[in-house]
């Protein structure tokens, strides 16, 4: 009963903490650039959804599709080939409408169907928003791990001239740009991680320890060359003034109620208090502090993970004397970190502490940070899985061309689409020439590829062997079957029978060559039937002759 009591307690105390300011959330968005059919051409924004995998610093095409039945994909679909792209073909982006249930549900039914990208179009005229993670579902943490492909949201008005451009037949194809993303502005990215040292706070908690001690690697690879600054932070909320001397507030809080966190357990009478939770995101921002100073920033790292290793709440070992021995393994100064931290008792404000709270505030492109984790990029939410892949090609998106480092030019990273089925692009297999870009970049005299591709469309395909059609000169005039439009197959011009690849013939030249054997099958048939008058006129004189000679014989 008391611990249910406490718990509830908890829950409604929550409820009462206020973050500093108001929140201002900014939606990040990337491009989506119609390429057919001919009036939908043209740009258009779409907002990225919080989940899945968006190609950072890449690019995707795919051929619209609209699905018959389960329109608002609430429920499986029939097949789990369904949307699947055919052998060459262009990948599938499905188009779903919004409403009726989670937005991460949507995405991860069309992902099961084959879907390559998901497309949500809105319900509303309003500005686009962010589709986000749902908060504390469990039925979703069941798959929204598993989302690996990208999803953005569409205004209504223009998902709604895709679905009649699809209804009628047409071939509608899209370009999803993740390239302007990330802003790169110079030859170092910056990135700060919003991230706690709570490891008993369920699937939220064992994602973000797992993931910081997955890409410790990388992030140190980084920090050591110079590439990157990383910075991390921890949110913080304040006491109401009204609730400060309340047991609540003074197990959840120290520096009387301005600097809180919510109690580990949910339970204020039993393990650890949410207030041992700030002291220790405190000692981790003071050890950053400590290590940066000495030009060893990259040390952070090796603390926060060897602390949740050594330091557990599970073996009541979350405590100062645990991490004042993780820190002496490490070679970190105590006394330092001590010296930073100031005294958690004292009634006033803590400046680490306090520039904490003042830096989830956005400002300018970046919104409120209210969620945890949260990744920024170069000033930019970082949307998308929270795992090593996604965030490390985010990371490697902040740099120019080829000021990459090398840790962004590895085949983790790098995404070769023109493997498999030639990224669905046009080819020409007799010149081997394809419409499957390769992006070259000299790093080091190292020849590096970074594959993109995109549709054969314009007159650059058919310069390329002609778009591997039929073409011929008749009466000093050239003909082509290759047709420049984004229909890729070849057809004969007008004037012209034939497959357009092999062989395509003049009707006038056909026409004769009809006459022709026309002629030449009657003067045939004049000759047999000749040469069997000829044979029966021989045969019947031959006759005649001999009974004469018989007549002439007789006595």
């Amino acid at each position: 009963m008391g611990r249910c009591r406490g718990s509830i307690l908890g829950l409604l105390f929550l409820g009462l903490w206020v973050p500093p300011v108001l929140g201002r959330f900014v939606v990040e968005k990337n491009s989506l650039m119609v390429t057919s059919p001919p009036d939908l051409r043209g740009k258009q924004d779409s907002a990225i959804g919080n989940f899945g995998i968006p190609q950072y610093g890449g690019s995707l095409a795919g051929a619209v599709v609209f699905p018959k039945e389960n329109a608002g994909a609430c429920h499986e679909f029939s097949r789990s080939d369904l949307f699947k792209s055919k052998a060459g073909g262009l990948p599938n982006f499905i188009l779903i409408d919004r409403g009726d249930c989670l937005f991460a549900k949507k995405v991860w039914h069309a992902q099961n169907a084959g879907a390559s990208a998901v497309l949500v179009v809105d319900d509303k005229d309003e500005p686009l928003i962010t589709m986000d993670l749902p908060r504390e579902d469990d039925e979703a943490a069941k798959y929204i791990q598993n989302i690996t492909i990208p999803s953005a949201l569409i205004d209504k008005n223009f998902g709604e001239q895709l679905k009649k451009a699809v209804r009628s037949g047409e071939m509608v194809i899209v370009n999803l740009d993740w390239r302007e993303a990330v802003p790169h502005p110079d030859d170092r990215v910056e990135y700060e991680l919003w991230t706690n040292s709570n490891d008993e706070c369920g699937a939220k908690c064992d994602v973000l320890m797992g993931f910081l001690k997955e890409f410790k690697g990388s992030a140190q690879l980084l920090e050591k060359g110079g590439y990157s600054q990383f910075t991390p932070h921890y949110i913080t909320w304040y006491c109401p003034q009204a609730f400060i001397a309340s047991k609540q507030c003074k197990s959840q809080c120290i520096n009387n109620g301005r600097y809180c966190a919510p109690d580990p357990e949910q339970d204020f009478s039993i393990g650890y208090d949410g207030k041992d939770v700030v002291i220790e995101n405190l000692r981790q921002l003071c050890v950053f502090r400590v290590v940066n100073e000495s030009k060893r920033s990259w040390i952070w790292w090796d603390y926060v993970t060897d602390f949740h290793i050594r330091c557990p709440m599970k073996e009541k070992k979350y405590n100062k004397e645990c991490a004042e021995t993780v820190m002496k393994s490490l070679g970190i100064d105590v006394r330092k970190v001590e010296q930073c931290m100031g005294d958690p008792n004292a009634d006033r404000d803590n400046p680490i502490l306090k520039m904490e709270q003042d830096s989830q505030v956005g400002t300018g492109s970046r919104g409120d940070v209210t969620i945890l984790p949260t990744l920024i990029v170069n000033n930019r939410q970082y949307r998308g899985k929270l795992e090593k892949k996604a965030v490390l090609k985010a990371i490697c998106a902040g740099f120019e061309e080829t000021t990459e480092p090398a840790a962004c030019l590895n085949d983790d990273i790098e995404t070769n689409e023109c493997l498999n089925d030639n990224g669905g692009c046009w080819e020409d297999k007799a010149s081997n020439i394809t419409a499957c870009k390769v992006k070259s970049r000299t790093i080091k005299h190292e020849e590096i590829f970074i594959h993109l591709y995109q549709l054969a469309i314009g007159p650059g395909k058919c310069r390329l062997n002609n778009g591997g059609c039929w073409h011929g000169t008749r009466d000093g005039k050239t003909f082509s079957a290759c047709q420049e439009s984004v229909d890729i197959k070849c057809q004969c011009p007008p004037g012209f029978d034939g497959d357009g690849v092999k062989a395509c013939e003049s009707k006038r030249a056909s026409d004769t060559k009809a006459t022709w054997a026309a002629v030449w099958v009657l003067l045939i048939v004049l000759a047999v039937v000749a040469l069997g008058a000829y044979a029966i006129y021989k045969y019947r004189l031959r006759y005649k002759c001999k009974d004469k000679q018989q007549q002439y014989k007789k006595p």
